[in-house]
């Protein structure tokens, strides 16, 4: 849920540094009364690159030629919008009157020595709720205790590609070959076009629906 979107640190500069080159992504999305407001950002060695308000999402570094970016934007829009949707259907079944805060960061770094490693972390109402194990493609809860909605949502993403194989490629693969396009340790950069990188706002959403639909049956005793 996600899919974004994003955070990341500055970085040095130079061939000879030993920070790690970074793509981060935040996505938050606040769940109210019905309603759902979404915002984040994405930086790319510690360059803002996007940035997401409600529905919009906006290239801030030109890594993708303006049709291209026209459709992704086009995507992320409906995602959203779908995303949007269900929080109200479910919320006439099940009304829920408090406010839910659901946070995914997600990324990946490129060390000097050419290793690579990727993450995606959820939190609930600012608590560890999720984190995804790339290396097998597996959701694990990180709630502290026993804790419904998170067995639930774990259960909901396993169930699909896109939230687990997909989400897998997307963070060992196009986030790292963009990473590796973008490295001056082995020479000039990549002359490649640049893989779509709201792709992992799009994923990020597809991981928001299994967690809403977590938190409205759960609440509703359903689970």
């Amino acid at each position: 849920m996600l899919r974004l979107l994003l955070l990341c640190g500055a970085l040095g500069c130079g061939a000879e540094r030993a920070a790690p080159l970074t793509f981060t992504m935040v996505q938050r999305t606040r769940v109210s009364k019905g309603s759902s407001v979404f915002w984040g950002n994405a930086s790319l060695d510690g360059r803002l690159s996007h940035l997401l308000e409600g529905l919009n999402v906006t290239q801030v570094l030109p890594l993708e030629p303006p049709d291209a970016w026209a459709r992704r934007q086009q995507d992320v829009a409906t995602y959203l919008h779908y995303f949007r949707g269900l929080v109200k259907l479910f919320s006439k079944e099940r009304p829920i009157n408090y406010t839910q805060r659901i946070c995914c960061h997600l990324g990946c770094r490129l060390f000097p020595n050419g290793t690579a490693s990727s993450f995606y972390e959820v939190t609930l109402n600012g608590t560890a709720f999720l984190s995804f194990h790339v290396p097998n493609a597996t959701w694990e809860r990180r709630w502290p205790g026993r804790h419904e909605v998170a067995t639930f949502a774990v259960k909901e993403l396993m169930k699909y590609p896109t939230t687990t194989q997909d989400l897998q490629h997307f963070l060992n693969t196009t986030c790292v070959e963009l990473l590796r396009a973008q490295s001056t340790w082995t020479g000039a950069q990549s002359s490649r076009s640049h893989t779509p990188l709201v792709l992992g706002l799009i994923l990020g959403t597809f991981t928001l629906l299994g967690m809403a639909v977590g938190i409205f049956l759960c609440t509703g005793g359903s689970c």
